[in-house]
């Protein structure tokens, strides 16, 4: 018999039966293994399945590694977006804000610049109207000045009454004009 660990031929007998027992047993033992052993490498498919079984373990461990890395990836991506969106959302009211700013600002020109067409045109018409009433007033003296140079005394006083106040005499001239054209239009018979 040789010993496994150093090649050498095992030290001659036992002392003893007890002992002789023990050695075989050891010898039965080590066969044992050394069988168990050699049937394992000799049973290829218990192996693969042990390899593909290993793999299984690792893929699915990875696979879960993959979704927990996708997931965190996807936490990421969602923030950052988010933080872009409130940016572009920030920057979007600050040009409105801007644009609303300058309307109003424009506003506030057209309005300034239309109360001062406003006023020019008031003061325009003011002056119109005061040169028209000048000029009435002017037209109002030199009929007047005719009426009492060239009235004869007793229509003069209806004449001048009707320089001064000629709206009274416009409404009855327009009635007797219209007496006048209705009677002429439309003749008795």
């Amino acid at each position: 018999m040789t010993d496994r660990t150093t090649g050498e031929q095992a030290s001659t007998g036992a002392k003893g039966p007890d002992e002789l027992r023990r050695q075989i047993e050891q010898t039965r033992s080590e066969l044992g293994d050394t069988v168990e052993e050699l049937a394992g490498k000799m049973d290829v498919k218990g192996r693969a399945r042990a390899r593909a079984a290993d793999l299984r373990d690792k893929a699915g461990a990875l696979t879960v590694q993959l979704r927990s890395s996708a997931a965190q990836a996807g936490h990421t991506v969602h923030d950052k977006a988010t933080q872009a969106g409130h940016k572009v959302q920030d920057r979007a009211v600050q040009a409105g804000h801007k644009a609303q700013d300058r309307a109003v600002q424009a506003g506030h020109k057209v309005q300034d610049r239309a109360v001062e067409a406003g006023h020019k045109a008031q003061d325009r018409t003011l002056r119109a109207g005061e040169a028209t009433q000048d000029g009435a007033a002017r037209t109002g003296r030199e009929l007047e000045r005719r009426a009492q140079h060239s009235v004869p005394a007793p229509v003069r006083p209806v004449v001048l009454a009707a320089i001064r106040h000629p709206r009274p005499v416009l409404i009855v001239g327009a009635a007797v004009i219209a007496v006048a054209v209705v009677s002429w239009r439309y003749p008795k018979k």
